[in-house]
């Protein structure tokens, strides 16, 4: 099997199943029992927060597990709102957020919230400057991706953090950075965003584990669960410490000689553009994240592609989600030519993965182009 969705989801290396093994099988003990077998669990949880919060540059006490990025996406808007429910009911958000975030903002819109939805420009980029012209003075919330899912443009939410805090300084800034995290460089502090929302099994960590980042901006968040007191009495239920183990040797693992692997990911979507510009009728999107690239077979039907190559073994995405034959929400912003929407796909790639993958990957596209018929 050939795997080019690693923004889908990721393998996960025998190193991070066997720390997960390892707790499942001996390190059991629930980390709020008070006998040693609990406390020795407890200290673990705490040295996993630390390597996680480490390697996003945070103090590990804003730092909070949550079961996936979903939640932490939902938590942090959430929260926002409660914060700043005196100042106003106003959100700025864009059109090519995650579904965590645009279906989030849509349901507060049933509640009462005004919901600005920024529009990127035909390459998929949103400025600073339109973000913060947007922001008026009962805006609680700003909500802006660091990493697009689809197109792999990186947004400027540094400079919308620095912009806020002169226009705006209530206005309290939360990124969804699921796809960002481990994959472009950046802290908590140089990102100076007051929620950042992180997802473990997009960086080889299993599914069920996520977190979120909450700044000291946020005074006395609001719960996500109440009930036992774990996490800081700010999301109760007893610890996954498997999934939490697993999340923090992934990242363990990722941040050994990460600038390299950057470099490497980078190096290997530039040699995948230079042999796809090959193949005609391709047309290539999206921005310069070094794990994700999104093109256009035009004229070919995006779920007629991923099914192909998918009985080939190789597995890619469908940038179209062709529901009735409309293309996604991201692309649809994009407003391509119908026969270009329709044709959108998208590679997303890990360390791992080799020159020699994306050579079969573009031997098949380029047999799918000759053999198959184009949409009408």
């Amino acid at each position: 099997m050939i795997y080019l969705d690693h923004a889908a989801t990721t393998p996960i290396p025998r190193a991070v199943a066997d720390a997960m093994y390892e707790v499942l099988t001996e390190q059991y003990g629930n980390p709020s029992s008070q006998y040693s077998f609990g406390a020795d669990m407890k200290k673990r949880v705490e040295e996993w927060r630390e390597t996680v919060a480490d390697a996003l540059g945070c103090d590990p006490k804003r730092l909070y597990f949550t079961a996936c990025g979903t939640e932490s996406d939902n938590w942090a808007i959430s929260a926002a709102c409660w914060q700043n429910r005196h100042l106003g009911k106003h959100i700025v958000t864009t059109a090519v957020e995650h579904s965590a975030v645009r279906v989030t903002c849509q349901w507060l819109e049933k509640q009462g919230y005004e919901v600005t939805y920024l529009t990127p420009d035909g390459s998929g980029d949103i400025t600073a400057q339109q973000v913060l012209d947007a922001v008026r003075p009962d805006t609680a919330l700003v909500s802006v991706m660091l990493v697009n899912n689809e197109l792999g443009n990186i947004y400027p939410v540094a400079e919308i953090a620095a912009g806020l805090k002169k226009k705006n300084p209530q206005t309290l800034l939360h990124t969804d950075a699921v796809q960002a995290f481990l994959k472009i460089p950046f802290t908590a502090k140089t990102l100076g965003a007051d929620f950042i929302a992180l997802s473990g099994h997009k960086i080889g960590a299993p599914k069920g584990i996520g977190a979120l980042y909450i700044s000291d901006r946020v005074r006395n968040p609001k719960p996500l669960l109440s009930g036992g007191g774990q996490e800081g009495g700010l999301r109760a239920g007893t610890e996954a410490t498997a999934q939490i183990a697993g999340f923090a040797k992934a990242v363990e693992l990722r941040t050994e000689n990460l600038a390299e692997k950057l470099a490497r990911m980078t190096e290997l979507k530039a040699y995948a553009k230079e042999q796809l510009s090959t193949i005609p009728d391709v047309l290539l999107l999206g921005g310069e994240a070094p794990h994700v690239l999104a093109l256009s077979l035009v004229g070919w039907p995006s779920q007629n592609i991923v099914n192909d190559l998918g009985s080939q073994g190789i597995c890619i995405s469908a940038g179209s989600a062709c529901h009735q034959g409309k293309p996604s929400h991201v692309v649809a912003t994009l407003k391509l030519p119908k026969k270009a929407a329709g044709g959108v796909i998208r590679l997303s790639f890990g360390p791992e993965t080799t020159r020699e993958e994306i050579d079969a990957c573009v031997a098949a596209l380029r047999t799918h182009h000759d053999t198959r018929m184009p949409m009408l």
